[in-house]
């Protein structure tokens, strides 16, 4: 009899072969299996320039959750209705986050690579 451990889908068995002239052994597999270390919790990007929303201002939203592809607009820009924003990856496909007024940038509250959910601020337009 020859034991062995054997790793399946991550978890460790021990198991124990007997070899029987030429005919398959059986495998018999230990009661628990040794448990698998936790994984460190990975931190969201930050955004270095990012800011808060702006009190009084129109506050554009994310519409779905996902990951911001690129900021097309900083503090200061004139935008007009329908000019695209940033661009957010949800379910490998790209959607252009566009202005629903025109008016001036008062606030970029997301940056690129920043993941974002439902209903997260992305920008403030005065």
């Amino acid at each position: 009899m020859r034991k062995f451990n054997i790793s399946v889908n991550g978890n460790s068995y021990e198991v124990e072969v007997e070899e029987i002239g030429g005919a398959p052994a059986p495998v018999q597999k230990s009661a628990a299996p040794a448990p698998k270390p936790a994984a460190a919790p990975k931190a969201a990007p930050q955004a270095s320039a990012a800011s808060a929303p702006v009190s009084g201002a129109t506050t554009v939203e994310a519409p779905m959750p996902g990951s911001i592809v690129s900021v097309k607009v900083k503090n200061g820009d004139t935008v007009n209705e329908g000019d695209v924003l940033c661009v957010l990856e949800a379910m490998k496909m790209e959607n252009e986050i566009m202005a629903p007024k025109s008016g001036k940038i008062v606030a970029v509250c997301t940056s690129q690579g920043a993941s974002v959910n439902t209903g997260d601020a992305l920008v403030s337009i005065g």
